[in-house]
């Protein structure tokens, strides 16, 4: 790949969250040129923690502001955009739905339209999710599914996804969309997520909570392999007209139970420690998983780290970072 990133202006929103911590620095490592959108300060953040920020070009300011926008596209002369930027959290979007809708929506909306006014022929990548899907009849679910949130998180998922579509259908722009199983790494500040949140309880002695019964089933997918899935996907993209408006599911297709998952992180630290099982989770999904049969496929991607390997060294950064 570093031939194809060296001297490469990126634009990268979500810069700091748990993705963007991570591919910041390996697009740094390629020879590109990160230009990162940054709305708020994160001091916390692994970003910030590495010293990444300091060598990135940064523009602060919010994904809504479409002026913004275009004069970022335009002056920095991007070259291609890697769209991270998004409210994550499930519970959160329960809770305020507006302003998930805006950000995860209207933000994305707002940036495709800037590419196409500005730089037309430059690639986008859009985060997308598995939520994107809804709820459907089989598994695992492959891209050939139709979208169909219902919750508002899923729902602002399904919305950006057809957007980003519909402006690779409608107006030519390179655009395509990854549907990842959820994200797990060292670096991710949303402790009430399961990974960190079960580590961090760990660490202080206490039980891990876990909010539903437990017996949800999910996909998991290791952050770094995400990070080579998104590069992969961008070289291809920039080469490769025919991949515009396509989506890729990227996971491990190792299905879990929130209790498997729980279980797997107590054995990594050497805990005895029972999970706190609340069973107070309503308005999701209790199955959801992915097919990655046309990402190794069409793009030749392969995950590099096993499941359990990815969460010891994410037990690890935390250990480090928690001390």
């Amino acid at each position: 790949m570093s031939s194809f990133w060296q001297d490469r202006s990126v634009l990268v929103t979500g810069a700091t969250g748990l993705l963007g911590s991570w591919l910041t620095p390996r697009l740094l490592a390629l020879g590109a040129r990160p230009v990162c959108l940054l709305r708020d300060q994160v001091p916390e953040s692994q970003l910030v923690r590495t010293g990444t920020l300091d060598q990135v070009r940064a523009v602060h300011g919010d994904l809504l502001d479409s002026a913004l926008l275009e004069r970022t596209v335009s002056e920095y002369e991007v070259d291609l955009v890697i769209h991270l930027a998004a409210q994550t959290i499930v519970g959160t979007a329960k809770r305020c739905p507006v302003a998930t809708f805006e950000a995860n929506i209207a933000g994305t909306w707002r940036l495709l339209e800037a590419v196409r006014a500005t730089r037309p022929d430059t690639p986008v990548v859009v985060a997308s999710s598995d939520k994107a899907y809804g709820s459907q009849p089989a598994l695992p679910y492959d891209e050939s599914m139709p979208l169909a949130g219902e919750y508002p998180y899923d729902v602002s998922k399904s919305c950006a996804d057809l957007i980003t579509r519909s402006y690779a259908l409608t107006y030519g722009l390179r655009t395509a969309i990854t549907r990842c199983g959820n994200l797990f790494g060292g670096g991710d500040l949303n402790y009430n997520r399961i990974v960190p949140g079960t580590i961090d309880a760990v660490l202080r002695g206490e039980r891990p909570i876990i909010r539903s019964d437990g017996r949800f089933v999910r996909d998991y997918l290791y952050v770094e392999d995400a990070v080579a899935a998104y590069l992969l996907l961008a070289e291809r993209l920039s080469g490769d007209a025919s991949l515009a408006g396509q989506a890729f599911n990227i996971s491990y297709e190792q299905p879990l139970t929130v209790l498997d998952l729980v279980g797997r992180i107590l054995r990594l630290m050497g805990s005895t420690l029972e999970p706190d099982v609340r069973n107070e989770t309503s308005a999701e999904i209790r199955e959801q998983y992915l097919s990655a049969a046309k990402a190794r496929e069409q793009l030749g991607w392969r995950p590099e780290v096993s499941l359990d390997e990815g969460l010891a060294r994410t037990v690890a950064w935390y250990r480090a970072a928690l001390a």
